[in-house]
């Protein structure tokens, strides 16, 4: 399912992704702590980096940038993604629970959430276009592109990791990754754990956004439509849209 959640604000900083990661744990948290806690640690207080079961994209509506803040003067939308109805529900919840919200000196308030239609998949190749960057590394954490000949075997690692995670079983068989027309993107973000283990203050992550092709089994491309396809979906990477 896809929810489009529509905020009323006046700034954002311009590295926002880690204000909507607080804000989807505030949301979870507020509907279900018990749920927040199986999602998000393990062992009561150590952080799970276990794949989450959705991703998010974040839409700006008339803004300029001004001082490392995004000024809106028509607020923005939050477009979330899952296949799995408890993380749904949760979300829902919590969202309708809490209505404002406030990070660091930003405060953002819910005006509507809506469900966004979803595509019905039932072809085994399919063109999709990013709703928010791709990032992809290799073994070595070494950012690739699209148009790298290693590009498509991690692209399988990573999607058959995440949906063994999100269903039991992986890939169905091996996808064909083909980009049609894809621009490299580096996406700012400022994460405590990150300054406290570097001394820098942010981290800046080579992604790809534009057009691609997906062949491979229809049950996998469902899933993968609903899920995301990216490292780091959780954090506003990976989102896509069917064309």
């Amino acid at each position: 399912m896809r929810l489009c959640c529509n905020f009323e604000t006046e700034t954002v900083p311009l590295p926002y992704q880690m204000m909507f990661v607080s804000l989807i744990k505030e949301i979870l948290k507020s509907s279900s702590e018990e749920y927040f806690n199986q999602l998000y640690y393990y062992d009561h207080d150590k952080r799970s980096k276990q794949s989450k079961n959705f991703c998010f994209s974040v839409f700006l509506k008339n803004f300029e940038l001004k001082n490392e803040h995004f000024v809106l003067k028509d607020g923005l939308n939050l477009n979330i993604s899952s296949p799995d109805n408890l993380f749904i529900v949760n979300f829902f919840n919590g969202l309708l629970k809490t209505k404002s919200f406030k990070y660091k000196n930003y405060f953002i308030k819910l005006v509507k959430v809506y469900p966004l239609p979803e595509k019905n998949i039932t072809e085994e190749r399919i063109t999709f276009k990013t709703m928010s960057p791709i990032h992809l590394t290799d073994k070595r954490k070494k950012p690739l592109s699209p148009y790298d000949e290693n590009f498509t075997k991690e692209y399988n690692y990573l999607s058959d990791k995440i949906l063994a995670n999100y269903r039991g079983e992986g890939l169905s068989r091996n996808i064909e990754f083909t980009p049609i027309q894809m621009k490299k993107v580096v996406v700012k973000e400022k994460i405590d754990e990150f300054q406290r283990n570097t001394g820098k203050e942010f981290m800046f992550l080579e992604s790809y956004e534009g057009t691609f092709s997906l062949q491979g089994d229809v049950s996998d491309l469902r899933d993968i439509y609903a899920l995301g396809v990216s490292l780091r979906r959780s954090q506003g990477f990976g989102m896509i849209e069917v064309i």
